[in-house]
């Protein structure tokens, strides 16, 4: 990948942890990139940012502080999402990423041409989160 898409990602992937980016943001960016899709990776702390070519850049994240734990909640990923997407007071990404990694969410893929982003846990529960239209 060229350096200027590398520096695209990691601009991407920095806004989200430091809150200089919304999600919107971020999806509006990489899309106009010419991105797919991005995976997340909370065991590996990394993030992986696809294009259609095959072409893929790894990125490490920030290191989470408890482990993903092992029973997925649905509901409470789906409570950790509300809040993000309302931007509650308060709201942070890390903390975004805190909840959900207690409520079992080991990673997610967000897909711009779905139009979505698939939460998973360790055993392989998914839920799906579709872009607001």
């Amino acid at each position: 990948m060229d350096s200027r898409l590398k520096n695209i990602a990691e601009k991407c992937l920095r806004g989200a942890e430091d809150n200089s980016m919304t999600f919107p943001q971020i999806v509006g960016t990489l899309m106009e990139e010419d991105f797919e899709s991005y995976a997340i990776d909370f065991r590996r702390a990394c993030a992986v940012y696809y294009r259609p070519d095959g072409d893929s850049i790894e990125l490490p994240t920030h290191q989470p502080l408890a482990p993903v734990a092992s029973t997925f909640d649905t509901g409470a990923v789906q409570s950790a999402i509300r809040e993000a997407q309302q931007l509650v007071p308060g709201y942070t990404y890390a903390g975004f990423c805190g909840k959900v990694m207690a409520a079992g969410c080991a990673g997610y893929i967000v897909s711009f041409s779905g139009r979505r982003a698939v939460y998973f846990g360790r055993t392989g529960e998914t839920h799906v989160e579709h872009f607001p239209q």
